[in-house]
């Protein structure tokens, strides 16, 4: 794992965007129909959000990338809305608004108590069964254990819920998005 630099976003943007084609909740968001272009758009913006934190990851040949965010900063301030809201608007078009309510939901139920949101993690359909999302995970949540405090992420994919309960992470709630997309909010307690 190394931490990423402007210069390695698009490729993790294109990465993540081909982990993400089959995404339940990214389906939602596009529509129905998630395409490498606007989605590697859409990574690109939230890369550049979380990049002045330090908390955007990669592995050595770019297959597998985490986008976190430290604690209380998850949320991603009116500056930031303003700043990239044309480019979101390019994204999305006229589904932007009506993704807000998806967003709004996920954000009602975001914990308060200090933590690390792990808000994107894939790895490129070609690389996966390799470790490097566990390769992506572990350093942060050692990290967690070291200054006491807990992890959180959303889960739109039931058959991911293993994965990372074997990182220690419970499944604290489901919610059921207004398509009838399930999502699992999961969280992991520092050991």
């Amino acid at each position: 794992m190394q931490a990423a630099c402007a210069d390695d976003l698009p490729a993790i943007a294109l990465t993540l965007a081909k982990a993400f084609v089959d995404d339940p909740v990214f389906a939602v968001l596009f529509g129905g129909n998630v395409t490498p272009g606007p989605a590697t758009r859409f990574f690109e913006i939230i890369g550049k959000v979380q990049l002045p934190h330090g908390m955007v990851f990669t592995t050595t040949g770019r297959e597998a990338a985490a986008i976190w965010a430290p604690p209380g900063q998850w949320k991603m301030p009116n500056s930031q809305i303003v700043k990239y809201a044309p480019g979101l608007m390019r994204v999305f078009g006229r589904r932007l608004f009506a993704n807000l309510g998806v967003l709004s939901l996920l954000e009602k139920n975001h914990p308060s108590e200090p933590h690390y949101y792990l808000a994107f993690i894939g790895t490129d359909p070609a690389h996966q069964g390799k470790g490097f999302g566990g390769a992506l995970i572990r350093p942060i949540i050692e990290r967690c254990d070291a200054e006491g405090v807990g992890a959180y992420l959303e889960s739109s994919k039931e058959s991911n819920l293993a994965f990372y309960a074997r990182l220690g992470f419970e499944t604290t709630k489901m919610l059921t998005h207004k398509a009838g997309v399930p999502q699992w909010l999961m969280w992991r307690d520092p050991k």
